[in-house]
C-alpha cells in the first residue's frame, strides 16, 4: 500500500538499506561497466547525453581521446559525486550515473583498447565493495545519515508525477499547465484512495503525458491547417516535408550504428538483465521504487519520462554514429516488467535496443515531420530537472530534520543557500544531498564532542 513512502516506512521502523550484492548481481555489474568502457573506446556507445556530440569530431581525428575525456569528467562528476553516489547511499540501488558516467571518462582515457574493460570492471568492483564498507560505516556511526537520507523518496516519488503539467505550462501556457495539475491531482487523490495498491503517481503521470502529447499533436494539426490555408489564398500549394536532408545528414551515422549491432544488443541485454535483478534503477524516482521491490510502477515511471529523452537521444545519436549506453531508456522499464527473471530481462534489453537501433532512419524522418514534440522533448527535460531540484531540497531538509532536529534542518538548508550565494559549486541537483552528507558528518563529530545529542527516531 501506498499510504506512507518506502522512506517514511524505513525511518518509521528505524530500518536499514544495504549496498551488498548477490553474487549474479556482482558479475553483471562488473561486465556491463567493462563493455560500457569499452563501447566508449571504440566510439560506438556513450551515456552522457552532453558528450556524445563531441564523438563525432574524435572519430574524425578533430579531437584527442584526452580532451574530450576532460570534457566528460567536467560535464559528469557533479552528477557522479552529487547525484548517484548519494542516491546508491541512500536507496541500496545503484544507478546509471554512477556506473556508466564513470565509464564514459575511463573509456576515453584508455590509450589502449584492452585497458578500457579493466578499467571499468575495476570501477565496478570498486563501487560495489567501497559504498558497500562506506555505507555499514555509516550507519554504525551515531547519527545515521544514511538511514536519514530515506526521506528523499517521498519527495522525489510524488513530486516526480506532475513534471507533464509543468512541461506543458511551459509549451502551452499558463492555463493549460494548471489544467493538467489539476486532473492530474484528482488523479492522485483518486489512485491514494480507491486504488490503495497502486502508485498514485504513475496513472497520473499517465494522464498528464497523454494531455501533453495531445497538445503538441494538436498544434501540429493546427499549424499544418493554417499553413495549408494560407497557401490555398496566394493560389499556391503546400510543400511536401522535405526528408531528404535529414536522411543524407543521419544515414551514413545509422548504417555506422547497424554496423556495430552485435555489441549493442549484447549492451542492452545485459542492461535488461541487471535491471531484473533488482539492484539497478535508470531514474531518480525509480531507485526509491525499485527499492521497495514495487518494479511494476517503476516500470511505468521510467517508461513516461522517457518520451522526454527520445528526440535529445535519437538526434544525438544520429548526428554523431554513436549511441547511448542505456538506449532510448526503455530498457529500464523492460528490465524491471521481467524481473526477477534475469534471462527475460536479458531478452528483453536484446530485443529493445534492437528495436531502437534499427528504428533510428524512420525516427529521424518522423522528426522532421512533427516539431511540437521535438520541443515539447525540452521543455520535458527542463521541468523534470525543475522538479527534481525542488523535490530533492523538500527530501534534504526532510533529512535535516532526521538527523537534528532544527539544528538539521538550519545546517543543511545553510548550506543550499550558501552554495547558491557562492554561485554554485555545487550543481544544484546534487546540492541538497550533499549537504545532508556534510552535516551528517559535523553532526557525528559534534556528538564525539559531546556538543550534539543524536536524535532517536522513534518506532
Amino acid at each position: 500500500m501506498y499510504d506512507q513512502g518506502p522512506g517514511a516506512v524505513a525511518l518509521a521502523a528505524g530500518g536499514h538499506h544495504s549496498l551488498s550484492l548477490s553474487p549474479t548481481q556482482i558479475v553483471l555489474t562488473v561486465v556491463i561497466c567493462a563493455l560500457s568502457a569499452l563501447l566508449v573506446n571504440m566510439a560506438v556507445a556513450v551515456f552522457h547525453d552532453g558528450v556524445r556530440p563531441f564523438m563525432l569530431d574524435y572519430r574524425q581525428g578533430r579531437m584527442k581521446r584526452r580532451e574530450i575525456a576532460t570534457i566528460a569528467f567536467s560535464l559528469s562528476s557533479g552528477f557522479i559525486f552529487g547525484l548517484g553516489a548519494p542516491m546508491a547511499f541512500s536507496t541500496g540501488v545503484l544507478n546509471p550515473w554512477l556506473l556508466f558516467l564513470p565509464t564514459d571518462i575511463l573509456g576515453l582515457l584508455a590509450p589502449r583498447r584492452w585497458l578500457a574493460p579493466v578499467l571499468g570492471a575495476a570501477w565496478a568492483l570498486l563501487v560495489i565493495f567501497g559504498l558497500a564498507g562506506a555505507t555499514d560505516a555509516a550507519q554504525a556511526l551515531p547519527v545515521d545519515f544514511l538511514t536519514a537520507m530515506q526521506a528523499l523518496s517521498d519527495p522525489v516519488m510524488y513530486l516526480f508525477a506532475f513534471f507533464p503539467a509543468v512541461a506543458i505550462a511551459y509549451q502551452f501556457g499558463k492555463a493549460r499547465g494548471g489544467i493538467a495539475f489539476a486532473v492530474e491531482g484528482l488523479i492522485m487523490l483518486a489512485t491514494a484512495h480507491f486504488w490503495k495498491s497502486l502508485f498514485p503517481g504513475a496513472l497520473a503521470m499517465a494522464v498528464g503525458m497523454a494531455m501533453l502529447v495531445a497538445f503538441a499533436v494538436r498544434r501540429d494539426v493546427v499549424n499544418r491547417r493554417t499553413a495549408r490555408a494560407e497557401a490555398a489564398a496566394r493560389g499556391e500549394e503546400l510543400p511536401v516535408v522535405d526528408t531528404s536532408a535529414a536522411d543524407s545528414l543521419f544515414g551514413e551515422n545509422a548504417r555506422r550504428l547497424r554496423k556495430y549491432l552485435p555489441w549493442l544488443l549484447l549492451l542492452g541485454g545485459l542492461t535488461g538483465a541487471l535491471c531484473a535483478t533488482g539492484v539497478f534503477a535508470g531514474g531518480e524516482a525509480t531507485s526509491y521504487i525499485v527499492q521497495k521491490g514495487d518494479m511494476g510502477n517503476a516500470a511505468q515511471i521510467d517508461f513516461y519520462r522517457t518520451f522526454g529523452f527520445i528526440p535529445l537521444i535519437g538526434l544525438t545519436s544520429l548526428a554523431s554514429g554513436v549511441y547511448a549506453t542505456n538506449g532510448m531508456n526503455f530498457v529500464y522499464a523492460a528490465g524491471y516488467i521481467a524481473a526477477p527473471n534475469l534471462l527475460v530481462g536479458g531478452v528483453a534489453g536484446v530485443v529493445v535496443f534492437g528495436v531502437e537501433v534499427l528504428a533510428l532512419s524512420q525516427l529521424g524522418r518522423l522528426f522532421a515531420k512533427v516539431p511540437s514534440m521535438q520541443d515539447a522533448s525540452d521543455h520535458i527535460r527542463n521541468a523534470i530537472n525543475q522538479v527534481l531540484e525542488i523535490a530533492v531540497l523538500f527530501g534534504s531538509i526532510l533529512a535535516g530534520m532526521h538527523m537534528g532536529g532544527g539544528v538539521g534542518v538550519a545546517l543543511v538548508g545553510g548550506l543550499y543557500v550558501l552554495n547558491e550565494a557562492m554561485g554554485r559549486p555545487v550543481m544544484r541537483l546534487a546540492a541538497a544531498p550533499c549537504a545532508v552528507i556534510l552535516v551528517g558528518i559535523m553532526l557525528n563529530l559534534a556528538s564525539w564532542a559531546h556538543l550534539f545529542t543524536p536524535i532517536k527516531i522513534a518506532g
